[in-house]
């Protein structure tokens, strides 16, 4: 159910992009034609946010998937104490419920720091 509920949701994501006309092109003369937003140079502290599936076994970075699959002793040795035999990286998928996500929490933290 989830394989054909994820084929569902690329297919339907790579019509809109298709449908999607951009004014930049896959290339760093276009990319770096962008402009910085206005507050970008007038900030001291920036906050950046990656949460992923890489979060339920909570090892080590969102590298998780590339160790464990590159059978780096580490990540293998964890794999086999908290995991059954033949465990996948997609069988975290419905683990990851983003049972804490509060971003309007995290936004007044990172305000307070300073950050924006």
């Amino acid at each position: 159910m989830c394989v054909v509920n994820c084929l569902v949701g690329l297919l339907l994501a790579l019509l809109l992009f298709s449908m999607v006309k951009s004014k930049y092109t896959p290339d760093w003369p276009s990319l770096d034609s962008r402009p910085l937003p206005g507050w970008f140079d007038n900030v001291k502290i920036g906050i950046f946010i990656h949460w992923g599936v890489f979060s339920v076994p909570g090892f080590e970075s969102e590298w998780f998937w590339r160790h464990w699959e590159d059978k780096e002793l580490g990540y293998v040795t964890f794999m086999n104490i908290n995991y059954k035999p033949g465990f996948s990286y997609a069988e975290f998928g419905p683990q990851f419920t983003a049972e804490f996500y509060e971003p309007e929490q995290w936004a007044e933290i990172f305000k307070a720091s300073g950050a924006k």
